[in-house]
Formats: structure tokens, sequence, C-alpha cells
């Protein structure tokens, strides 16, 4: 069985914790929808973008909702270098101990976040029967072969299983340009 999956680019964007909502968009501000994503409940916000501050530069992102538990920031490598931040390591999203923090500046106020600079690990969300298809579970890693004008196989990929996740992959900013991955891209996953 071709176990093909469709190949999302998620470019730098914040989760951000209720507490933050209210601190960068006034008190009582809540996320707006602006465009649903392919994850099921997982929108683009419509409120302004956040302005992120590193010791070198700063880049407007959007926000991602709903609200989390936790602020995370989530950036490619370019992004990294732009704002003039060292050791962003590469980790599952939630996995934010011992990250590196910035500044985040709202239209509202600022948060100086300690910790919760990541790049995302590139990864398959799963719903829990194309898991069951795909002969994969939740956490196993694989190597996922793109067919683009610049063919690659990204290794080191983690499967996300879920009865709440819908079939993509993941890749960041980056990944996408090396690979040539523009438009409606599919890759198959190698087990």
């Amino acid at each position: 069985m071709e176990k093909k999956v469709l190949v999302e680019t998620s470019a730098r964007h914040i989760h951000l914790t209720a507490d933050a909502v209210e601190i960068l968009y006034g008190k009582g501000a809540e996320l707006t929808v602006k465009k649903m994503l392919s994850q099921p409940g997982q929108f683009a916000s419509g409120n302004d973008k956040i302005t992120l501050v590193g010791p070198k530069g700063t880049l407007a992102v959007s926000v991602l909702g709903p609200v989390r538990k936790a602020n995370q920031v989530e950036l490619s490598y370019t992004d990294a270098r732009t704002l003039g931040l060292k050791d962003v390591p590469v980790r599952e999203s939630g996995d934010l101990a011992g990250t590196p923090g910035l500044k985040m500046v709202g239209p509202a106020g600022e948060i100086e976040l300690d910790e919760g600079v990541i790049i995302a690990k590139r990864h398959v969300h799963l719903h829990t029967k194309d898991a069951e298809a795909f002969g994969v579970k939740d956490k196993q890693i694989v190597s996922v072969k793109l067919d683009t004008a610049r063919p690659v196989i990204f290794e080191d990929v983690v499967c996300r299983v879920s009865d709440s996740y819908a079939l993509a992959m993941h890749i960041d900013t980056d990944e996408c340009n090396a690979a040539g991955a523009f438009g409606t891209v599919y890759g198959e996953i190698l087990v």
C-alpha cells in the first residue's frame, strides 16, 4: 500500500496562553478566527501579528489558536538567525524545558519569555484510522519521500497519532524551500 500524505509548510508562528493574549492584546481580548487550518479546531488568528524581539532583530509573526497551556514560538533556523538566537533546539511541540526565550510585543503590552522558542521537529499528524492503515504508531520515527523538482527524503519524522488529527505532514519554511515543496505536494511515508 502506498502511504501518501499531504505535505504542508508551517511558517513561523506562536501559540499563546489566555493570560498572554490579554497582556499582548488588552484586557478581555480573545483570539479571533481568520482561517481554519487543516488540523481540526486549529486556526490562524485574525488578531494583529506579534513582534518577536531577539538580540539582533525583529520578526512579525502570526498567532495560531486556540489558546494553549504554555506560550510557544516556532521558528525556522533562518528565523532564529535573523533574531540572533543561538542554540534553538529542534523539538516536538510542547517540549519547551531548557529552550531559549525572547520578547513578544503586541499592540497592548509585551512579555519577556524565559523559554519557549523551538524549531519544530518535522512530523506527520495521523488520525488513529490512518495510522492503523499505514502500520505506524504514535511517536514512531519514519522517513518521508517527496517527489518534487528537488526530490528529497526527510528522515527523523515523528508520527503523531490521535483521534483528533487529520492526515498531514508539517515541515518548516527552510525545509520547504530546500525541497521545492511548493503548491500541493504529497509525500510517501517510508516505514
